[in-house]
């Protein structure tokens, strides 16, 4: 059955191609098998953005749920088979086995905010907590941490973001086959303006509300 979407998305930047783009460089994928059929994924267990994303690309196709085992939460994935789309994003760069060879797309600087937010949606956290506990007063503090299995891609992303004046980053080999880019207390404020209030207004739907809040509510208690 076909199902409507925008093929014509991955051709002209936008705010919502730019976000799409940086979710699916952090858990996207595409698949040619070998009869023909060219199809891109993203899984992810936040449902909400996957809505977010089908109605930026105005797609029809169903979201499935994948159960998972214990308790682990539900993966849900969003798959659309379309040639000319998954060409348009091998002429952005990313290849079907895109996890070390993850390259930063040519994006234009007044959209490298949703980029980087819709990176941080997919491979980010923010961590909030306090450090010295051992002391009479204890220190609340905040962290961002972006990971991936590419360092060269973080490494671009480091070098891109000090254009916007977000430094101090910190490159470093993860426990496991990834690496991690980490952000403290300042520089965790800056991006944070940066990816929610960067000039263009972020798009109904296109970022973690509970990823925001967080950064939110240090602010706050900071304030």
């Amino acid at each position: 059955m076909h199902r409507a979407i925008n093929k014509d998305f991955f051709k002209k930047w936008s705010p919502e191609m730019a976000y799409v783009l940086g979710f699916f460089a952090a858990d996207g994928y595409m698949t040619l098998n070998g009869r023909g059929g060219h199809f891109w994924n993203i899984q992810i267990v936040d449902r909400d953005i996957l809505e977010g994303i089908k109605k930026a690309i105005q797609s029809e196709h169903k979201i499935s749920a994948r159960p998972r085992k214990g308790n682990e939460k539900i993966m849900y994935r969003l798959q659309i088979g379309s040639k000319e789309m998954c060409n348009d994003l091998l002429k952005l760069g990313f290849t079907p086995n895109k996890t070390k060879n993850l390259a930063i797309p040519n994006v234009p600087k007044k959209y490298f905010a949703h980029f980087v937010r819709g990176y941080f949606d997919g491979d980010g956290n923010v961590w909030v907590g306090y450090v010295h506990k051992e002391r009479e007063t204890k220190l609340r503090t905040i962290r961002t941490v972006f990971t991936s299995c590419s360092n060269a891609f973080l490494d671009a992303m480091k070098e891109q973001l000090e254009e916007f004046d977000i430094h101090k980053g910190v490159l470093s080999k993860g426990k496991g086959n990834y690496y991690r880019l980490t952000y403290s207390v300042n520089s965790s404020l800056k991006l944070s303006d940066f990816m929610y209030n960067h000039k263009a207004s972020v798009p109904e739907g296109l970022f973690l509300k509970r990823k925001r809040n967080r950064f939110r509510e240090f602010i706050e208690i900071r304030s």
